[in-house]
């Protein structure tokens, strides 16, 4: 089940089945418990009232006020003081929070991160694929812009720029996780044809980097290089730099800048001996 995020792309909502290969069988009440908090996460900043929800999962109305009113106990969930709207609780961003600092990879990055950004001025992320998209682990913003889609969090299709193009770029062309059917655009010059992603996706394995130039956001170029400490690579970073000042020798030092920094990541992020390998 999909829900339209604030952001205009769409969240993937867990639909309570759990992966053929698992040999496990879901357990229905925290099915419906991770359903509800990734439907309101996806909300951004529209709360929810009781039978839109309730609509949205199918679930009786009846169950989903007590589902409701337990999280809001516990935090996961807050309401206004009228008691009809519903929004993520803040225990969600300890939750997101500790992710993120319990991640090695992400430890490791967030140095050469501030590097990228110091020697170019531009701005910087790093990113994991998840699914068809690409989720942000961490981002280093341009002083002169601000690009309020890069938050951390923030989920974007993986075919519409160049983070993601720089993951699936790592995998065959027919092992890519792409959904069924034309792509979704972001912009008049994203991908929708899947043709026309392969052809780029070929550009991206010969020169060893990918560019979206406006595909994920207008006035926006961006330069995507796969982190090759798993295989195939989960974690890609990227430069961004608005198409106004991204002339030729600009565009040749930023690639010239974040090559050096994906050589200095992946050598700080040598298998360690007794490290979870986190999947």
């Amino acid at each position: 089940m999909n829900a339209t995020g604030s952001m205009g792309g769409t969240a993937r909502i867990y639909d309570g089945r759990m992966p053929e290969n698992s040999g496990v069988r879901g357990v229905k009440s925290a099915s419906r418990t991770v359903a509800l908090l990734e439907l309101l996460a996806s909300r951004g900043d529209r709360p929810a009232r009781l039978d839109e929800l309730a609509e949205e999962l199918g679930v009786p109305r009846s169950s989903m006020y007590q589902l409701l009113r337990t999280l809001v106990d516990c935090g996961w969930v807050r309401t206004d003081t009228t008691g009809s709207l519903y929004g993520i609780g803040i225990r969600a961003l300890h939750t997101g929070t500790s992710y993120l600092d319990s991640d090695p990879h992400v430890r490791a990055a967030r140095p050469y991160l501030d590097e990228a950004s110091d020697a170019l001025g531009e701005t910087i992320h790093l990113a994991r694929l998840d699914g068809s998209n690409v989720v942000y682990l961490a981002t280093r913003e341009s002083h002169e812009y601000l690009r309020t889609i890069s938050r951390v969090g923030r989920r974007i299709p993986a075919h519409a720029g160049a983070l993601g193009k720089a993951l699936l770029a790592e995998r065959p062309d027919d092992r890519l996780p792409l959904p069924e059917g034309p792509l979704t655009p972001r912009t008049e010059n994203t991908h929708t044809e899947r043709a026309t992603l392969l052809a780029d996706l070929a550009g991206v394995r010969e020169r060893g980097y990918s560019i979206d130039r406006e595909e994920t956001v207008t006035g926006i170029a961006g330069f995507g290089f796969a982190l090759r400490y798993d295989t195939p690579a989960v974690d890609a970073i990227s430069c961004s730099v608005p198409v106004a000042r991204l002339g030729e020798e600009h565009e040749r030092r930023v690639v010239a800048v974040m090559r050096e920094i994906r050589t200095k990541i992946e050598s700080a992020l040598s298998p360690a001996s007794g490290a979870p390998d986190w999947r």
